[in-house]
């Protein structure tokens, strides 16, 4: 008889085990069907998620105007007007004194070039004048061969910079029309859905936008700190452009790994141009040091106390997201990470009948 009980409660494991399996495949498929279809819709969807992460940063201002009785149009093209003046200005500011300084600059990498052959002359390279110019025409006679991929390479940056312009523009106008008619989209979204779809996807919706504005503000918060220890040490160091080279830093901040290491590199450069090879190598240091500070320390922190994500969480996101899609895939983790816990708290709470208080998006 035990052996029976034995024999059917073993079957019906392996049955409910065989629905389950079922059921994650099934979510799985429809997962990577979403992804494709998204891959397929990138050209629309990217700008859609630039001009929402613009949005999520601009809003505050945008509902501070219209809590003062500013029409919709009139505060959402003003704070967009606002909002170029202020990218502007950061370009001017980082532009402008580059270009003042650009003779110096110049003179600089000239006398660095010539401090690296009469390094590269002595002992322990010994490498004469003449091996030099031996391995300059090698190169030229290697970059003429290979033109025709210069100009196939070139032809990419071109159509790159061209669709980051495209991607830019469409991006501006979605975050006007956000900022303009945010506010009713989640009565609009209600009405068109049935039964408690009407009330759970708006909350979901809700729920996901504060979380988006959390990570936004977060993100500034570590490009703040970013900026102001690394110009602390390039300002001790007297490294020249410390303004110009902070902007940078905290704009680069928004754009994972990439954005550290170009902003990084500016600053090592300059400093080895202008200060010499010593100095150059305690910037290198101090600039390791904070990067590895915010990524492993600040960011997951802040943004792990923000979205309500643990710390390690953070750090597996940017890792898993880099490797599946590149930068994109590093920027996006984050957030994408945060909506996911959004979705499952929600379902978690429904299916555990948790009490709730009704939600809206953060001043919609």
């Amino acid at each position: 008889m035990s052996a029976t009980l034995s024999s059917t409660k073993t079957r019906s494991a392996l049955r409910a085990s065989a629905r389950v399996s079922l059921e994650v495949l099934l979510i799985l498929v429809m997962a990577a069907v979403v992804l494709w279809i998204l891959g397929q819709m990138w050209s629309v969807v990217w700008p859609l998620v630039v001009g929402l992460l613009l949005t999520t940063l601009t809003w505050p201002l945008a509902r501070f105007l219209r809590g003062h009785g500013w029409p919709p149009a009139v505060a959402a093209s003003a704070v967009t007007v606002l909002f170029l003046l202020v990218a502007t200005g950061i370009v001017a500011l980082i532009a402008v004194p580059v270009a003042s300084e650009s003779g110096q600059l110049t003179a600089g990498v000239a006398k660095g070039i010539q401090q690296v052959r009469q390094w590269a002359a002595g002992p322990p390279l010994n490498i004469d004048d003449a091996q030099i110019s031996q391995a300059s025409d090698a190169a030229t006679a290697r970059i003429q061969s290979s033109a025709g991929s210069m100009i196939t390479a070139v032809v990419t940056g071109v159509s790159t910079v061209v669709n980051g312009v495209v991607t830019a523009v469409l991006a501006l106008f979605l975050m006007f029309f956000f900022l303009k008619d945010g506010p009713r989209f989640l009565p609009w979204l209600a009405r068109q859905l049935p039964g408690r779809l009407a009330t759970d996807i708006p909350v979901v919706a809700a729920r996901s936008w504060n979380t988006l504005g959390a990570f936004v503000r977060s993100q500034a918060l570590v490009g703040l700190l970013d900026a102001v220890l690394i110009g602390l040490g390039l300002w001790a160091l007297g490294v020249p452009l410390v303004l110009p080279l902070a902007v940078l830093t905290f704009v680069s901040a928004f754009v994972p790994v990439v954005g550290a290491l170009f902003a990084g590199a500016v600053a090592v450069l300059i400093a080895l141009v202008s200060n010499g090879v010593m100095d150059a190598l305690i910037a290198l240091a101090i600039i390791v040091v904070v990067q590895q500070l915010e990524g492993n320390v600040f960011q997951p922190m802040i943004q792990s106390r923000g979205l309500g994500l643990h710390a390690a969480v953070v750090l597996l996101a940017v890792t898993l997201g880099g490797s599946l899609a590149g930068i994109v895939g590093s920027l996006l983790a984050v957030p994408v990470a945060a909506l996911i816990a959004v979705v499952w708290n929600y379902v978690r709470e429904q299916l555990g009948d948790l009490p709730h208080e009704p939600e809206t998006a953060e001043g919609l």
